[in-house]
């Protein structure tokens, strides 16, 4: 199972509204196909999403 530290994706993304905002997201796009650009072996899509978000493959515009 892939360890994935919260505080970091927090840190990443600014508060844990926008991370789960952020992760649901992908989660959506990876159901709908989306290519996965981390390995996906043996994970869940949202498992995916978090490692992605937390290498930084993931791009986002956060908007006040």
């Amino acid at each position: 199972m892939t360890e994935i530290p919260i505080e970091d994706l927090i840190k990443q993304t600014g508060s844990i509204f926008k991370l789960v905002i952020l992760a649901a997201k992908r989660t959506a796009e990876l159901t709908d196909g989306s290519k996965a650009k981390v390995d996906t072996i043996g994970k869940k899509l949202s498992t995916v999403a978090l490692q992605e978000i937390a290498e930084g493959k993931v791009e986002f515009i956060i908007e006040d």
